[in-house]
């Protein structure tokens, strides 16, 4: 069986589900060792959807005494700026990071959409049945009497599902990334090269007056230009600079200092502005090698 082709498509998958890049990848792993057990019988159904349905039911059972992963700027309230970023929380907690190449298969607006941070914890309020019917349905495309078949269960059950899910899922913010746009593209090097000389006044001016900064694995979080300005005028920053990445379908950059990655930065675009820069701080450690 070639399941190697497979990959991509349930990393994504799985990553969806579980919104960890490193469980996505146990998951899909696990997957591969329970189909060589089992060997695969082509009279019940194709490779593809056979192990879809083994993915799925290892990432209910991963879910099932899991908590339910989150953005920083859905656990505690903002913070001030000078705040201490006090002890960093669990990994647990966090709706993590993915590189592109991980967890798409194809460069599509409607693939890259969907594992953007905002949409992956979005995700994470519904049950996990409800959310493998909404990936399958939404994301993948799947019919219904295909998704009923996986599951073990009706047609009707799966609509009801789709329903409800819908019903629930949060909306997600900022616009879509559009590669191919001059304006976004501009203003992400605009940003850069306010970072990387430090010129707080210049990068202040590409944020939405109501932007975020958040800081993953810390609950510390700022709102607002003037308390985001604070913050850049520190030291803390200075000298490090942006190399250009791909993540969760955002545009993101590595922070690096001395040619060493100390964070992955995750841009999120409303308009013609800035809405939030999110810096996982443990990612360089191994996230999206």
């Amino acid at each position: 069986m070639d399941l190697e082709r497979f990959r991509v498509e349930l990393t994504g998958y799985c990553y969806r589900m579980l919104g960890s890049a490193f469980e996505a990848e146990d998951a899909v792993q696990e997957t591969f060792v329970r189909a060589w057990r089992s060997g695969y019988d082509p009279s019940r159904a194709s490779l593809r959807t056979w192990l879809y349905r083994i993915a799925t039911n290892i990432c209910v059972d991963m879910l099932r005494s899991a908590q339910r992963r989150a953005l920083t700027t859905d656990m505690t309230p903002a913070s001030n700026p000078g705040t201490p970023l006090g002890t960093p929380a669990p990994e647990s907690l966090w709706v993590q990071p993915i590189a592109d190449e991980r967890a798409l298969p194809e460069d599509s607006a409607v693939m890259r959409e969907s594992i953007r941070l905002a949409f992956i914890a979005a995700l994470q309020h519904l049950p996990p049945k409800q959310r493998a019917v909404l990936i399958l349905r939404d994301v993948l495309c799947w019919q219904a009497t295909e998704v009923a078949d996986l599951l073990d269960t009706t047609v009707a059950s799966v609509t009801s599902a789709l329903q409800r899910a819908r019903a629930t899922l949060p909306a997600s913010e900022g616009d879509a990334l559009r590669p191919e746009d001059p304006e976004q593209r501009d203003l992400l090097e605009r940003y850069c090269r306010a970072f990387e000389s430090h010129d707080v006044g210049a990068l202040v001016a590409l944020l939405h007056e109501d932007a975020t900064m958040t800081m993953p694995p810390f609950t510390w979080w700022l709102q607002g230009r003037d308390d985001i300005a604070a913050a850049f005028a520190t030291d803390a920053c200075e000298g490090a600079r942006l190399t250009p990445t791909r993540s969760n379908g955002s545009p993101a950059f590595w922070q690096l200092r001395d040619d060493k990655r100390f964070g992955l930065v995750l841009v999120t675009i409303r308009g013609n502005k800035i809405a939030g820069l999110t810096t996982y701080l443990t990612a360089a450690a191994g996230t999206l090698e």
